[in-house]
């Protein structure tokens, strides 16, 4: 099969062009969100949210409401809990977090394996785009253009948040306000994220992007474009490559981000493994 073939033949598939445009889609919005959670050192906040919002998705599965209603109701709840905990026990911040969001998912899956469904729930869990419906597509593009638009608009606040909170909060920033506008972004990107690679997955596409990108540049601007190009590509080129070995679209597309840090991690001009043993 000639390159040219290999690239054409997915696409004569209606759902396979389903799947690559909204993978695309997905992997932009989590590469941009990826960047403002690696600045900011969360990479187990967006662990715990991504898991915690399963119990919401499947109540409002049940209630027939968007699933981005329940993911947000308990993604924010999750954090409440986590901050409700830790301040009144004198249990550890990384402790309490393991805690709320393994809790919650357990909670998920016994909802999962409880609920008579004509649809296969164990979707949320693993993804499923190549088989996401019109009014899931119509979901995925609301969730990432509001993402998108609200991180545009709060780009300065979000960064220098994210860089400094307490430098932020000195010259009259409301770090309060910041705070649970990007865990509320978290919370809707994970339901995005979760029709491709589903909740277990879906943390690796809130990270790895914007880990690669942390590698290949010192400038927020800069990284973030790393990370939207990284993410476009290893979800586009994932879904290709699950096409052709007939494999898991989610974890062709998790590998290949991973692939994609390994080599940063090695090549990086700056801060890659093979410079830092030169300079040593």
């Amino acid at each position: 099969m000639d390159l040219i073939q290999w690239f054409a033949a997915p696409l004569q598939h209606e759902f396979m062009v389903k799947a690559i445009l909204v993978s695309a889609l997905v992997g932009l919005v989590c590469s941009a969100l990826s960047c403002y959670m690696t600045l900011k050192g969360w990479a187990l906040m967006g662990d715990a949210v991504s898991h915690a919002v399963l119990p919401g998705v499947v109540i409002a599965y049940v209630l027939n409401i968007p699933f981005a209603i329940g993911a947000f109701v308990f993604g924010v709840g999750s954090v409440i809990a986590i901050g409700f905990i830790k301040s009144k026990t004198r249990v550890k911040e990384d402790t309490v977090i393991g805690l709320v969001f393994t809790g919650f998912f357990a909670l998920g899956i016994v909802l999962i394996s409880k609920i008579t469904s004509t649809v296969d729930l164990s979707h949320i869990l693993f993804g499923n785009v190549l088989g996401i419906s019109d009014s899931d597509i119509i979901q995925t593009i609301v969730i990432s253009v509001i993402t998108l638009v609200t991180l545009a608009i709060l780009r300065k606040d979000l960064v220098l948040f994210c860089f400094d909170s307490t430098h932020a909060q000195s010259i009259g920033i409301n770090i309060v306000f910041l705070y649970y506008v990007l865990l509320s972004l978290l919370s809707l990107t994970a339901v995005a994220g979760l029709q491709t690679v589903g909740i277990i997955l879906v943390v690796a596409m809130l990270v790895t992007p914007g880990a690669t990108a942390y590698l290949l540049s010192d400038r927020f601007d800069h990284m973030v474009l790393i990370a939207m190009a990284s993410g476009v590509f290893s979800s586009v080129m994932g879904t290709y490559i699950s096409y052709h070995i007939d494999g898991s679209t989610g974890g062709c597309i998790v590998v290949l981000q991973t692939l994609l840090f390994v080599v940063a991690m090695i090549f990086a001009p700056k801060h890659g493994l093979l410079v830092r043993a030169k300079n040593s």
